[in-house]
């Protein structure tokens, strides 16, 4: 009888204990449906190697970590935008990602007509009242914003330091506010190191177009290095492939943009100024998961390791180590407050 009782006792504990046990695939079908997001790319698309690709890296990773539901649109022309932001916030995703600054009044508009929807953009354009105050976007939409002159005063200090030349070159895509804080910073950087040396900087367009026209960056990359320049920093999207052609046809080099861009022309991108694109675009994604999502302005930099440069195997043997550490020093003073960074031309 006492071996019987046992017996019924431990029957019992297991099976409450099996009554607090999920089956694994069960589990693994929540967490795939825990957020559905839409994320409607720049333009250039996927394959640019630059900022689409990173937003795509961060919701891929956000989609195998967090087993969130990601849905892509890759746009068109400048309607086609708005109708793929339209669609998605149609169907009640949870949160629709608009990359790049283009995307800005039409995510403003349907944040408002959304309420419900989170939606966020990166690059957001924050615009001024006429009292000059900043304009907070509606409540529901997060404007992830970089602060690329940082990271280009960086580039900027090693394209004078590495590069050979008092002549550096800047080829930028669109000529726009966004891109000016690109040069503005790389302007500042050369400046900070060399203040006799001289910057170049060209446009590719005055349309989004500008952002994919490698054959307009070839074109001005040529003219910069005929000119005596021998290292050329690229914002520009894909339309900086055609830079990177023509240092690799004059032997020169460029400065990648965005992410590492070694990879396109190795051997003659002496390194990139990074941003990390897929971060904010996976910290977004996991906000919207877990519930802690706010719309609001949040501002990415140095300090919050928003923005970067390479420096590893593959570049090592452009920058010689004591280049490394001057600009180590001069980030470490950025982070400080000690250098003020222009983020205008």
């Amino acid at each position: 009888m006492r071996r019987l009782l046992v017996l019924i006792g431990v029957l019992l504990a297991a099976h409450v204990a099996l009554l607090f046990v999920q089956p694994r695939g069960a589990v693994a079908e929540d967490d795939s449906a825990a957020v559905d997001v839409g994320i409607v790319f720049d333009v250039g698309g996927r394959g640019d190697k630059s900022f689409n690709d990173g937003a795509y890296k961060g919701a891929d990773s956000a989609e195998a970590v967090l087993g969130a539901d990601i849905r892509f649109i890759e746009p068109g022309e400048g309607s086609d935008r708005e109708a793929g932001l339209r669609l998605l916030a149609a169907q009640g995703m949870d949160l629709v990602i608009g990359v790049g600054f283009i995307f800005t009044d039409d995510l403003t508009d349907l944040a408002v007509e959304y309420p419900a929807v989170k939606f966020a953009g990166v690059d957001y354009a924050v615009t001024l009242d006429a009292q000059g105050n900043v304009v907070q976007p509606p409540s529901n939409l997060a404007a992830l914003k970089f602060r690329e002159e940082e990271g280009s005063f960086l580039v900027g200090a090693i394209a004078v330091l590495a590069g050979g030349s008092k002549r550096v070159g800047f080829v930028g895509g669109m000529d726009i506010p966004l891109i000016h804080k690109f040069e503005a910073g790389f302007r500042a950087g050369v400046r900070h190191v060399c203040a006799d040396c001289t910057v170049i900087a060209q446009y590719a367009g005055v349309t989004p177009e500008a952002f994919r026209n490698p054959g307009k960056g070839k074109e001005l990359a040529l003219s910069q290095y005929q000119s005596g320049v021998n290292v050329i920093f690229h914002a520009s999207g894909s339309t900086g492939l055609g830079v990177f052609e023509a240092a690799r046809q004059t032997g020169k080099f460029a400065i990648g943009v965005d992410a590492d861009q070694y990879s396109e022309a190795p051997g003659h991108i002496m390194t990139s100024m990074v941003k990390g694109v897929d971060a904010v675009t996976f910290d977004a994604i996991r906000r919207a998961r877990e519930g802690t999502f706010q719309g609001g302005i949040y501002s990415y930099g140095l300090k919050e390791g928003g923005v970067g440069y390479i420096y590893d195997d593959n570049n090592r043997a452009l920058i010689p180590p004591e280049v490394i550490d001057r600009v180590e020093q001069i980030k470490a003073e950025i982070i400080a407050g000690r250098i003020q960074v222009p983020s205008t031309r």
